[in-house]
């Protein structure tokens, strides 16, 4: 620029002072054409830029418009389409509902039509019941009359009877009322017999199954009642030890058993002797380890005995457990866990009690759960009902009072506590489940094998049960039978008839439940023959 001026100020002809005095206006003039010729530039560029736009929403507002229109004839086409299908649907539930109401008025004028035909005939039969009633009326009228003729008719014969027949009416009424007692005991006799064979039909078939199924579903060893334990000897050598210099080794193990030993002729045998179990069966593996450990004097004695005592607590418990967690009765107190282990060592007619208090809870749940009753009940009952025995010999009292007093003290409930006292009749059970209890102890002692009785109390019942039999009227002779499970009995025919035999049994029956205890259940067997004997000559 600067060069250009200085070009122009060489060839102008313009003095230099003029020519700057001129230089801004020009400099002005040629800016505002510059600025004339940007402002044309810039509107004609604007110009066609706002004709582009102007085109293309031109185009874009006819797009939309088309869209609109066919967007709106779509729209009017389904409105008319669904609203046609609306209306069709509409006719057709009218139509359905206008053929249902037709059907229901239908029938309900045939059911005016029926009602109008039953009062018809009702009438007309009430019509005809007041003809008969009047008919009977006059029948009965007619009855009263002859009813009246037949009084006096019978006062007439009374008097000739008693002349007759020499009995005033009092003699001849009594003996009317004996000839009807006699029926009388017959007719109740057959309906004894009826009944006692309806109730076998209908309850002997679901209670063998309910027995059945419950003795089928446990089981259990049994062991031999005793109160004497034999410990086998490897010799007769051990003999003289166990006895020790002057008895001493005897006495110190009777001292600290509390079981006496009888040392005997029987080779290789010692006897152990006591009524606790529990002593016994620490006496017995004192022993056995004393002879394997060789070394027997007093003081080893002592030292043994206060060990095994201590490992039979443990097994007491560990056994008291395992009886709770096999029938599933949890929530025993700790000493109750206890007394049950002890049973683990006591027996009742040769049976284990422990086993058969678990048997019974076993057979007392299933019982339960087949009636729809409390199956945890029934279970800790039967598993409880012998606790007592696990301390009968060192309280007084029967088992079932010791037992139902242990419950109390251990805050067993008073169903459990109803359980334990009513399980042989001694107090009336409160609940079915006491009553399956005592039915689960009846079945467990009385299944074969289960228990075993001395032969004392063996011939002792035996006798009593043909004492019983033969105390009756009538009663020719009795035996006992099968192991005292059967008494048979034999009647005078001339004194006993064939329905007064239901009858004996079932008094025989009744004395012998009520007088004796026995395992099981015993079955009175009436017979009654008649025997005509002659002679050919």
């Amino acid at each position: 620029m600067q060069s250009m001026l200085t070009f122009f100020l060489a060839e102008s002809t313009i003095p230099s002072h003029l020519f700057w005095i001129l230089l801004p206006v020009v400099a002005v003039v040629f800016a505002g054409v510059g600025v004339a010729v940007g402002i044309c530039i810039y509107r004609r560029h604007r110009n066609s830029k706002i004709g582009s736009t102007q085109s293309q929403a031109d185009a874009i507002l006819e797009y939309a418009r088309e869209e609109a229109k066919t967007l709106k004839n779509e729209t009017i086409k389904e409105a008319r389409e669904e609203s046609q299908k609306l209306k069709n649907e509409a006719d057709r539930q009218i139509k359905e509902r206008s053929a249902e109401l037709s059907k229901q008025e239908n029938r309900m004028s045939q059911k005016e039509e029926a009602l109008d035909k039953k009062e018809e005939l009702l009438l007309h039969k009430l019509d005809q019941i007041d003809v008969q009633q009047k008919q009977l009326i006059s029948k009965q009228n007619d009855l009263n009359v002859r009813a009246q003729e037949l009084d006096k008719s019978e006062e007439k014969i009374q008097r000739e009877l008693e002349r007759v027949a020499g009995l005033t009416q009092d003699e001849a009424k009594q003996i009317l009322i004996d000839g009807m007692v006699s029926d009388a005991r017959k007719e109740a006799a057959g309906l004894v017999r009826k009944i006692e064979s309806e109730a076998k039909q209908n309850g002997e078939q679901k209670a063998r199954e309910i027995v059945a199924t419950a003795i089928q579903r446990c089981a259990s060893d049994q062991v031999s009642e005793m109160t004497v334990t034999t410990v086998p000897l490897p010799n007769d050598e051990m003999k003289g030890r166990l006895i020790g210099r002057e008895g001493r080794n005897i006495r110190a193990l009777e001292n600290a058993t509390g079981v006496e030993l009888i040392i005997d002729d029987t080779p290789e045998v010692v006897i152990l002797s006591g009524f606790d179990p529990v002593r016994r069966q620490i006496a017995r593996i004192t022993i056995e380890k004393l002879l394997a450990d060789g070394r027997i004097h007093p003081a080893r004695i002592e030292e043994m005995v206060e060990k095994v005592k201590r490992d039979m607590e443990i097994t007491i418990k560990d056994e008291g457990e395992a009886a709770s967690f096999d029938t599933g009765v949890f929530g025993l107190h700790p000493e109750l866990i206890k007394l049950l282990g002890r049973l683990k060592f006591r027996t009742s007619y040769g049976q284990n009690v422990l086993r058969h208090s678990i048997e019974v809870s076993y057979i007392a749940g299933i019982m339960a759960s087949e009636l729809g009753l409390d199956v945890a009940l029934a279970k800790r009952g039967g598993l409880l009902h012998d606790i007592g025995k696990a301390v009968d010999q060192e309280v007084e009292g029967t088992h079932m009072q010791i037992g139902a007093d242990l419950a109390k003290k251990y805050r067993e409930s008073k169903e459990v506590v109803n359980c334990i006292a009513s399980h042989h009749g001694d107090v009336e059970p409160m609940t079915v489940e006491a009553v399956l209890v005592a039915a689960a102890d009846a079945i467990s002692g009385a299944r074969p094998g289960a228990r075993r009785e001395s032969l004392e109390n063996y011939v002792k019942r035996l006798e009593k049960l043909e004492e019983i039999a033969n105390s009756f009227k009538g009663v020719q002779k009795s035996y006992a039978v099968q192991a005292g499970r059967e008494i048979r009995i034999i009647v005078k025919p001339e004194e006993v008839n064939d329905e007064s035999t239901v009858l004996l049994a079932n008094d025989v029956a009744r004395r012998i439940e009520g007088e004796l205890e026995y395992p099981g259940q015993i079955k009175v067997n009436v017979i009654r023959e008649t025997r005509s004997i002659d002679y050919a000559k």
